[in-house]
């Protein structure tokens, strides 16, 4: 009996486990799945809730409601993995042995990292919305606040969902608006990067979104602290930034037994081929999901791409054949933008996000404009989540992206 082990009961790492389950005989192969306890979040929905467009309760669910029949679920702390004898030790003492590994643990916001950033004001005008309980602490801070300046700020990059801050600052000018006191807040969007976004068109298409807003952007903006008494962040070149209410994107990290087990980059990111997410150091060990070092975003579209490249590929691998499927970096991703619509961006490893159409069954769907269409489909994706993508379904979008209804410049 050969056992595969998955390491991270989220996105990349449900997916899998259904994908493979169907594919590889039971009689042969034993897939277990290991995570630190029972909740299964749709991260999508931390900006949300604060913003009243999703439920509380419509985020979080039971992670056995979506691990299918013949597939073990373990729960526990994950210590470290010895990879030259195939072992993970888990908390308790418990050892799991694998002849396949797929590390799927994903990407965690480290404000311990940032001095200053926790504090006495943590989540009391210091903020951040990609964990549950920081969505929850957001949610009442926004409706109790009454003015002043808002300030969206990224430490540093990669993060996961790249187009968050972006949503959270053309949201927040929504909100603000429907309360009748967008005058009485200043919103800044602070970013290490030298413009909206990480590539030319989508960075001149947003930021030009941002600047009918009226909201300001604070451009190579590299933070060195968090002053809490003074309401200020810092940079390393000692420019500050005063805020009222700070939201803040601390810095992104790997899982700590990545680096804990010697896999990981200095970011805990496992170094993989970008074309098979195979591990550079080990042919038996996969990341897949967040947890990788791709060059691309940290997006739920990339997990679901690269996990069906992934499968094909590893049919074949444990087959005795080579692997003959290659990811090409692809990406989607719908940019709440406010009044009922959003944009959507798609792009891969060559192709940066371009303006034109996606070609859809329902489409086609704008690029880099907002519509209508482009808000309905974002808040779809949730039902498409919970009751196609995690239990491994087939969906109408390919792996590869596609170069339709698209205007290169």
């Amino acid at each position: 009996m050969n056992t595969l082990v998955i390491l991270g009961g989220g996105t990349a790492g449900t997916m899998t486990a259904n994908k493979l389950r169907g594919r590889l005989s039971a009689d042969e192969w034993r897939i277990v799945v290991v995570d630190k306890n029972d909740d299964h979040d749709y991260q999508p929905g931390y900006l949300f809730v604060p913003f009243g467009i999703n439920k509380v309760k419509q985020i979080r669910k039971s992670r056995q409601e979506f691990i299918g029949e013949g597939i073990d679920l373990e729960f526990g702390e994950i210590e470290r993995v010895d990879a030259d004898t195939k072992i993970v030790h888990l908390s308790g003492e418990r050892e799991l042995a694998y002849d396949y590994l797929v590390i799927a643990t994903g990407t965690t916001p480290r404000p311990d990292q940032t001095p200053g950033m926790l504090g006495p004001q943590w989540r009391r005008s210091v903020h951040e919305f990609y964990t549950y309980e920081g969505m929850i602490a957001l949610k009442k801070a926004l409706k109790g606040f009454t003015g002043g300046r808002v300030v969206m700020h990224i430490t540093e990059l990669p993060i996961k969902c790249p187009v968050a801050p972006l949503e959270f600052v053309m949201l927040a000018d929504d909100y603000f608006t429907k309360k009748g006191m967008r005058d009485q807040v200043e919103i800044v969007y602070v970013t290490p990067l030298d413009g909206a976004f990480t590539k030319p068109v989508a960075s001149r298409e947003l930021g030009g979104h941002l600047s009918t807003r009226g909201i300001k952007v604070e451009t190579d903006f590299m933070i060195e602290r968090v002053d809490q008494e003074r309401k200020a962040i810092v940079s390393y070149d000692e420019r500050e930034i005063s805020y009222d209410l700070l939201v803040t994107v601390p810095l992104n990290m790997g899982a700590d037994y990545v680096g804990a087990s010697g896999l990981g980059d200095e970011l805990n990111y496992v170094p993989v081929d970008k074309h098979t997410m195979q591990s550079t150091a080990y042919d038996t060990i996969f990341a897949l999901g967040d947890g990788g070092n791709l060059p691309t975003s940290k997006a739920g579209s990339v997990a679901h791409f690269s996990v069906d490249v992934f499968a094909d590929n590893f049919v074949e691998l444990v087959a005795g054949r080579p692997m003959t499927h290659s990811f090409d970096g692809h990406a989607n991703c719908f940019v709440e933008s406010g009044k009922g619509k959003a944009l959507l961006l798609d792009f891969n490893y060559e192709t940066e996000p371009l303006t034109g159409h996606f070609p859809f069954s329902v489409g086609p769907m704008s690029l880099l404009k907002p519509s209508r269409t482009n808000h309905l489909g974002k808040l779809a994706f949730r039902h498409v989540y919970w009751n196609f993508l995690l239990p491994g379904r087939p969906l109408p979008l390919a792996a590869d992206m596609s170069m339709t209804g698209k205007h290169v410049e």
